[in-house]
């Protein structure tokens, strides 16, 4: 841990957060106009600038060059798995460092945050054919005991809404569809349970492999991986966060996890297949040049396939390649749980779902699709086009320095404003697309260590990112609608407030970015945010009955009971209103039973 992480986070956590957790929300939002008001107004752009960053950490210079250079980079394909002798049972011993490097310092690890409440009290809607009771807390879900002691260590002290239903849905073997907003918990909601349901089980259904403890390459015989779960993430970046998550929840579990993800070195994620895979996390792309090799792998004993940010996944360039994974070859029909997760549901992934889910299966809805939650305190500025980097300056300085994300959208500008923060001072790094892999997880390692702690970054770190005490999302550009629109701002404003945790997200608002002004305002009326004067002319006259474009996301010959909304008749859901919006959920109920069909 760097020396900003013991100083900066003690800081950022007693002046940004107690200011949330005593509801004094004005003392979090910075006031640039000097008038001791919080709504905002355009500011004239400062001619000079004077080591503005001076207050956050001691810059580290950051060489590019050297990560073209062999030896200088840590693959995350690479990243420590626990590794067990398979003679010595069903669960392993502890590994007292390896836990620490997997879990952290004890004192050190990230907890549910104070404001879990705000996401328990959120309404789960079970709308599929099949329903579950849910359960009370993880010490009640059945769990293995080495299982329940990786949540623990994990952090996770009470179930969100979408783990309370996915764990006994998953248990009684059920394929899922679940909706949840992000941040609530979905790759837990679906490891915990799926671990737990192969522990013990893994030496009769895996494949004969060798101790990877043992293994010595170019020695030993290599083996064909042949996993027992498949996780299909849309980018890199959340391939690896949920490689790091699995590294955790198959610690002593006899369960090996691998990654596979374009642009890292091929013959080093081969090398780690051979050594045996039973959870194979992926990116599309490498997973479908990997399956053209059989000698490499086969998915003939894949028991659960899992789509994570599944939404993400369906635009057209992508159906021939989802076709292909969904068939997946060898796959045995009828031997496979298919479980699909997203903060959004639009009419395509509803699709999907109706051509590969059993017919008796269960969806789950936590709060509205492509909602996002009250814990996010969300202010947007007036400014003009020209003025940004003056706002964004007076921005960072008017809070203590926190782990902040500032999106852009495009790589140029991600470019630019990287070198306009570093020569003023401020310790930044930025991705985008076209970094190489190698670049971009040393930028993401830089911001999680706390060396680099402001991150510039294009929409390709929107999904995925899950670093502590992230308290400050600033988009410098808000979304296209033409290219993600309001769910593009949801996922982005989604890397705060987590679990629990309070965050905030800043946004700068100019004359070009009027047609997301409608959606942007029904969102902060959504989530109880204040709204500024020049957002006023947008508030509906119906606030109660908030109605959100994507909720009609769905083909004209459809019946409105095909929608993943409600029943046609059932006038508190939404069913027949193409809107699907519906009365507000109330708080803290069970789930709703609601007898819908697609």
């Amino acid at each position: 841990m760097s020396d900003w992480d013991n100083k900066n986070d003690q800081t950022t956590s007693n002046e940004v957060v107690d200011s949330f957790a005593t509801g004094d929300l004005a003392a979090a939002v910075p006031d640039l106009n000097g008038d001791g008001e919080t709504k905002p107004k355009p500011k004239p752009a400062k001619k000079v600038y004077s080591e503005a960053g001076s207050q956050w950490t001691q810059q580290v210079p950051y060489n590019y060059n050297e990560f073209g250079d062999e030896g200088h980079h840590d693959w995350e394909h690479n990243a420590a798995v626990y590794e067990f002798d398979g003679e010595i049972g069903d669960v392993g011993p502890e590994h007292p460092a390896l836990e620490i490097q997997l879990f952290g310092e004890p004192e050190t690890r990230k907890k549910q945050g104070v404001d879990f409440s705000n996401i328990a009290e959120l309404e789960v809607y079970q709308e599929g054919p099949a329903r579950v009771d849910p359960i009370a807390s993880f010490e009640t879900a059945g769990l293995h005991p080495a299982m329940l002691n990786n949540v623990k260590l994990a952090g996770y002290e009470t179930p969100t809404p979408i783990q309370r239903y996915c764990l006994p849905a998953i248990k009684m073997g059920y394929d899922v569809v679940a909706v949840a907003q992000t941040g609530s918990g979905k790759t837990a909601a679906y490891l915990i349970p799926i671990l737990n349901q192969l522990m013990g089980k893994a030496k009769k259904l895996a494949a004969t492999r060798p101790n990877p403890a043992a293994f010595r390459e170019g020695v030993d015989q290599a083996v064909r991986a042949e996993p027992l779960v498949v996780i299909v993430c849309p980018s890199r970046e959340l391939a690896v966060q949920v490689f790091t998550e699995a590294r955790k929840f198959c610690y002593r579990t006899m369960l090996r996890p691998c990654v596979i993800y374009g642009g890292g070195p091929s013959s080093e994620q081969r090398a780690q297949l051979q050594k045996g895979c039973d959870v194979l996390i992926a990116s599309p792309g490498r997973l479908i040049d990997f399956m053209d090799d059989t000698r490499l792998l086969t998915l003939r004993r894949v028991r659960y396939m899992v789509l994570d940010e599944a939404d993400e996944m369906l635009h057209d360039d992508w159906k021939g390649d989802f076709d292909t994974i969904m068939s997946g070859g060898e796959i045995e029909e009828g031997n496979v749980r298919y479980m699909l997760f997203s903060a959004t549901f639009p009419k395509q992934f509803r699709d999907l779902a109706k051509n590969h889910l059993a017919e008796t299966h269960v969806r789950l809805r936590v709060g509205r699709a492509g909602s996002t939650h009250r814990n996010i305190k969300q202010v947007v500025y007036e400014t003009a086009p020209f003025n940004k980097k003056s706002a964004l300056i007076d921005l960072l300085e008017s809070l203590p320095p926190t782990r902040t994300i500032i999106f852009v959208n495009s790589k140029r500008t991600a470019d630019e404003l990287d070198d306009f923060l570093y020569n003023l001072k401020f310790p930044c790094t930025s991705m985008h697309a076209d970094r190489t892999q190698k670049e971009r997880e040393a930028a993401l390692r830089g911001f999680r260590s706390g060396l680099a702690p402001i991150l510039i970054t294009t929409g390709v770190t929107a999904r995925g990112i899950d670093v502590r005490n992230v308290m400050h999302v600033i988009n410098y550009d808000l979304p296209s609608m033409d290219y993600g629109g309001i769910e593009e701002y949801t996922h982005r404003i989604g890397r705060t407030g987590r679990i629990g945790h309070r965050g905030m997200a800043s946004s700068f608002f100019t004359e070009r970015d009027e047609p997301i002004a409608s959606v942007l305002t029904r969102t902060l009326l959504e989530t109880g945010q204040e709204i500024p004067d020049f957002l006023a002319g947008y508030i509906p006259e119906d606030v109660a009955h908030l109605r959100f474009e994507a909720d009609s996301d769905f083909d004209e010959t459809e019946n409105a009971a095909d929608n993943f909304g409600g029943d046609a008749n059932d006038g508190d859901d939404g069913g027949d209103d193409p809107w699907g919006a519906g009365d507000a959920a109330p708080v803290a109920q069970p789930a709703a039973e609601k007898e819908s069909g697609w």
